[in-house]
């Protein structure tokens, strides 16, 4: 490497915790739409999103322009010492877009994990219970008690315990893990009875605060359930007084064809957690849900220092009028549409790729042992890190780390996307080609 790269190379070696990850080592100097340009001078395309938080791209400039003219004003009073009128126009419009035909109210806060910890914290107040229940595969954060609801051990839980206590996990379909004896339909039906079961022998319904459930598991790999499961999770929660929360922390804002993913479903979930892509790479999320459930919490008992931030509702605003401008949603079911074409297209010469799934352009597939079919870890891991090095920007994900996932800008031309899919087929020629299990 030339230039930066070492100087930059050994400060982060020297300076930042061993404990961050970074699946590119390029320090960036400048970003539009789907392409990040190197302190160096080198492009790469970006089909990560920064892990989906960028569906209306990097430096969009509407977003830009606005927020520099916002910034002269002020930066941050603290919406707990004084209103600023981007929190109140925020809320207002998240109740509006979420769905729900009942009165709703919205807290505004930091990350995903913070988002998911209130959801909770709000749970337990309206229902005056303590059991959280969450899913195999599931990912809702790093904090202890969002730690305790994730799934995968290995990097996420290790070594951090003890995890909270009266968190459970229940089982989740995963049509690509069934046996070739059973059809779809019996496989979802088989793991609605083991749901059923499980609500017997792990943890009472008269005892759950709260199920929480992503209605497409992310760091899972990309699982999309079955209508069947999603309404009987949807009615466990009606029957038993349980509070019913989505996850839409990498599903919302357009990345699945609809602004929220669970609306492929037609549920309307008590609350709703959003983060990532609200605000165009600024951090913020939030709570949204049904108004009397929300206010169950007293004055005081929710919040944060930086909770909301105004530069941050600012973005958001921009970012749900520019899903709604440039017809985002549309654009996201092309994209994924154009993927899963070109996937599919690419597994009649390349036997390691599997599973390929997709909702609207959140689109994954699995890299497997092309003699048994068994998840390589180790060949996804070169996969993602030749392609990284070669000028693509790609995420891999899964409970056994063998999924390859797609998460690039929803305004993505079409030169970013074909110059990022040329990559990927010369990095799997490549890799393939020369690849050997040690």
């Amino acid at each position: 490497m030339s230039g930066q790269f070492e100087h930059f190379k050994e400060k982060r070696e020297k300076y930042v915790a061993r404990g961050v990850g970074n699946g590119n080592l390029h320090v960036a100097d400048k970003a539009q739409g789907a392409t990040i340009t190197d302190v160096d001078g080198h492009t790469f395309i970006d089909f990560a999103g920064a892990i989906g938080t960028l569906n209306v791209g990097h430096t969009h400039p509407e977003i830009t322009k606005h927020l520099k003219e916002k910034l002269d004003k002020f930066i941050h009073p603290g919406f707990n010492v004084m209103m600023y009128e981007s929190y109140l126009n925020l809320a207002q419009k998240l109740t509006e877009i979420t769905p729900g035909e009942f009165a709703k109210k919205a807290i505004l806060l930091n990350s995903g994990a913070e988002a998911v910890e209130n959801a909770v914290k709000i749970a337990r107040k309206y229902t005056g219970r303590q059991a959280v229940v969450s899913f195999v595969r599931g990912f809702h954060g790093r904090t202890n008690l969002t730690m305790s609801m994730t799934s995968k051990v290995k990097p996420y839980k290790y070594g951090f315990g003890p995890f909270a206590p009266e968190v459970y996990q229940a089982p989740y379909p995963n049509i690509s893990e069934k046996s070739e004896e059973l059809t779809e339909d019996a496989y979802v039906d088989q793991v609605i009875h083991k749901l059923h079961d499980f609500f017997i022998e792990t943890v009472d319904p008269s005892d759950v605060a709260c199920i929480v459930m992503e209605p497409v598991q992310g760091e899972g790999g990309f699982i999309i359930p079955d209508q069947k499961f999603v309404d009987t999770v949807k009615q466990i929660c009606e029957d038993n007084g349980i509070v019913f929360v989505v996850d839409e922390i990498q599903t919302g804002f357009a990345r699945t064809g609809r602004t929220f993913a669970i609306e492929h479903f037609g549920i309307e979930p008590d609350l709703i957690t959003v983060s990532k892509s609200l605000a165009a790479g600024f951090p913020l999320s939030g709570v949204v849900g049904k108004a009397e459930i929300i206010d169950s919490a007293a004055p005081g008992e929710l919040g944060g220092t930086y909770a909301g931030n105004p530069l941050a509702c600012e973005a958001a605003l921009k970012v749900i009028d520019i899903i709604e401008q440039e017809q985002l949603n549309d654009k996201a079911e092309q994209l994924g549409h154009d993927i899963e074409v070109y996937l599919q297209e690419l597994s009649q010469s390349h036997k390691h790729i599997a599973q390929i799934r997709r909702l609207g352009a959140m689109v994954a597939f699995e890299v497997v042992d092309a003699e048994t079919g068994l998840p390589d870890k180790a060949l996804t891991g070169k996969i993602t890190q030749t392609a990284n090095d070669k000028g693509l920007l790609l995420l891999s994900a899964g409970i056994k780390g063998n999924v390859i996932r797609f998460l690039p800008p929803l305004v993505i031309t079409d030169e970013e996307l074909n110059q990022g899919l040329n990559i990927l087929t010369h990095v799997f020629d490549e890799v393939t080609s020369n690849y050997s299990v040690s």
